[in-house]
């Protein structure tokens, strides 16, 4: 008898499966459909900044953006399943200080890099209302997580939007080569401007005092995306903040041997190799001071470690003997593995060795955080445990806060980070590795009064702080402009705010930095 009712319960639930597919694929095919409109949902908060009880009006929903030049198709184009539009769905969060003037109220546009990583970290991390508490150097222990005031949100100072790159979050892209329409250097940047020229027009904030922040790749991004604003769309920005810049990537540390003759991102990730060591007392003499040693280091970078690398194997002997225990001095290194890397260490290398008689792989993305080495034959390390420590409390934390306090995202996937695959690094026409210094210069140009804040962080490994510098040092500006840019260092990683007390500095440095460039004869 159980045999039959089993039986029967069993035909039950297979007859049933052509319904329950059905259903299930109407039921994809409705929020796909919802995914490529535009969306609001409006919640209210507050937030107490430093002291201070800002009230906000809060806007969690998507716009829809097209490729360049998709304005040119006949607009009389049928529209079906056999002739899709490509097209992004956007996501974003805005937060808007309630009762405030939009004329006057200055506004700020932020996102993330990867490319294909969405904007859950300067979200959770930085400047949104509300904060998700991480370790600060060592894995964060699991669920449940504590999110909490966040008392250096960026809203005392401006309004925030964080946006999220398409693909990745809650925005999707579709239609017929959508990678290729949207995955690159370029197309990346137009999809970008189209979103912010929308939302100004949709929350009526063209006469705002504008900002961009972006971190990591998002600093790529903010060089294409001002140009294009300025250059292509009339829309002049008060200022550009970027947080671990990288605007060459010739002078990535990551694989550097793969492109020989090319030594310049060895020396300029020297610092950090430096900072990094005196982090972990594995430096042969340890300063007491931080900032006066890697003035030091800096020098020997630019000076004699350059011309040593200039003459490749023509180097003496003696002078290579010289160089390498210099690099032992200020890397921790071992004179015998520093002279078999023939003077030239990876990033990947570094953070493999440092600590590798401990068993443990250093940090790429923040080098004061460690980890057990994956493997302790390998010759680089094999995953960043600062991402590894942390990654979890910030999506976990999102994922909650999105449905729960923002009412959106209930049966949709966001996807933290993304797989962009072959990402279209082809800029203005030229293919190969992208620079897009030539961009923030030509914004800078046409538009005299943009002025720029470089945030860096010691720690950082993907994106070394002492580039940041040598690229704003040879920009293609005029002597007059420099004097436009300015520089903040902070004792944290590639997440800066991932350091409470250099959270503080950065919130303070925005903050004065908006205040000083919001324009306010204009009011």
């Amino acid at each position: 008898m159980r045999r039959m009712v089993l039986s029967f319960a069993a035909l039950a639930i297979f007859a049933a499966l052509p319904i329950v597919a059905a259903q299930a694929q109407s039921k994809d095919d409705a929020a796909k459909s919802d995914e490529f409109k535009v969306e609001q949902q409006q919640t209210k908060g507050s937030v107490t900044v430093e002291g201070k009880v800002i009230n906000y009006d809060a806007y969690a929903g998507t716009l829809v953006v097209h490729p360049q030049g998709w304005d040119d198709v006949p607009q009389d184009t049928p529209k079906d399943d056999k002739n899709p539009p490509v097209e992004a769905s956007m996501f974003y969060v805005a937060y808007m200080k309630s009762g405030a003037d939009a004329s006057s109220r200055p506004i700020t546009f932020l996102y993330n890099g990867g490319p294909g990583s969405s904007t859950v970290w300067l979200h959770m991390g930085a400047f949104g209302p509300r904060r998700v508490v991480t370790a600060d150097d060592t894995h964060t222990a699991p669920a449940p997580y504590s999110l909490v005031n966040n008392d250096y949100s960026l809203l005392d100072a401006s309004d925030l939007v964080f946006v999220d790159a398409p693909g990745t979050g809650f925005s999707r892209i579709a239609g017929p080569n959508k990678e290729k329409s949207f995955y690159g250097v370029d197309q990346d940047g137009h999809a970008f401007a189209e979103f912010i020229t929308q939302f100004l027009a949709k929350y009526g904030r063209w006469n705002s005092p504008k900002y961009l922040f972006g971190e990591s790749y998002g600093t790529t991004r903010s060089a294409v995306l001002s140009a294009i604003l300025e250059g292509e769309y009339d829309v002049d920005f008060n200022g550009v903040m970027l947080l671990s810049q990288i605007l060459n990537f010739d002078n990535s540390v990551d694989g550097p041997e793969g492109n020989p003759g090319m030594d310049l991102p060895y020396e300029l990730a020297l610092p950090t190799y430096a900072a990094t060591a005196w982090y972990h007392h594995k430096l042969p003499n340890q300063p007491s001071n931080l900032d006066s040693f890697l003035k030091e280091v800096e020098h020997f970078s630019m000076n004699d470690y350059a011309l040593a690398l200039l003459q490749g194997s023509a180097l003496p002997t003696d002078q290579r003997n010289a160089i390498a225990e210099k690099l032992h001095e200020y890397t921790g290194l071992t004179v015998d593995y520093i002279l078999k890397a023939d003077l030239r260490i990876s990033g990947g290398e570094f953070e493999k060795m440092l600590q590798d008689q401990n068993g443990l792989t250093t940090g790429r993305l923040d080098t004061r955080f460690s980890g057990p080495s994956m493997d302790p034959l390998s010759k680089e390390a094999e995953y960043d445990p600062q991402s590894a420590s942390i990654s979890s409390a910030y999506v976990s934390a999102f994922n909650d806060y999105v449905r729960k306090d923002l009412k959106f995202g209930e049966d949709r996937t966001y996807k933290p980070e993304i797989n962009t695959g072959n990402w279209d690094m082809t800029h203005h026409g030229n293919p190969g590795t992208p620079n897009v210094m030539i961009d923030l210069a030509d914004a800078m140009k046409y538009n005299p009064n943009l002025k720029v804040l470089l945030n860096a962080g010691y720690f950082d490994l993907a994106t070394p702080f002492f580039e940041g510098v040598y690229e704003m040092h040879h920009l293609p500006i005029p002597a007059s402009l420099d004097k436009n840019i300015e520089f903040r260092f902070y004792q944290s990683g590639h997440m800066v705010y991932a350091h409470e007390p250099s959270l503080k500095q950065l919130h303070d440095n925005a903050a004065e930095f908006i205040s000083s460039t919001e324009n306010t004869k204009g009011k």
